[in-house]
């Protein structure tokens, strides 16, 4: 375990992988939800989400959250685990949202890029993790 993101870990983490996200929410347990997710060259790792989502409501109780990310089937075994206090940031959601769609769906697809259009006229926010935690595992 460390406090930080290698660059290693910064290259399996900028590959089109599903995070999960799990926000602490208090006595609640945490229920995951699979997300995109950006790991930034300070090390944070961020997300965009609606300014009245449930995460952000877990968000107010408890900042605390973690991201898992595995590598998919038929690769060999890996995965990366980031926890630590969240941020709720109000800039630079949509320049996210573009760069994450541009991440994970072919935008030459008339039914995706209609889909990134109807994203783009809803508010987003950005939610931070700062690593307290990374742990990791690969064969």
């Amino acid at each position: 375990m460390t406090t930080s993101l290698t660059a290693d870990d910064l290259a399996f983490l900028r590959r089109p992988l599903h995070g999960f996200l799990s926000m602490a929410g208090g006595p609640v347990p945490p229920q995951p939800r699979p997300v995109w997710f950006e790991a930034t060259d300070d090390g944070t790792v961020q997300l965009f989400t609606g300014p009245d989502s449930l995460k952000l409501r877990h968000q107010e109780r408890d900042p605390r959250a973690s991201l898992v990310v595995a590598a998919p089937v038929g690769e060999i075994e890996r995965w990366v685990s980031v926890a630590g206090p969240t941020t709720v940031e109000s800039d630079g959601a949509s320049d996210l949202l573009d760069r994450l769609a541009a991440r994970y769906w072919d935008l030459d697809d008339p039914a995706r890029a209609t889909e990134l259009d109807g994203m783009r006229a809803e508010k987003w926010v950005r939610l931070v993790i700062h690593p307290e935690r990374v742990r990791r595992f690969s064969m």
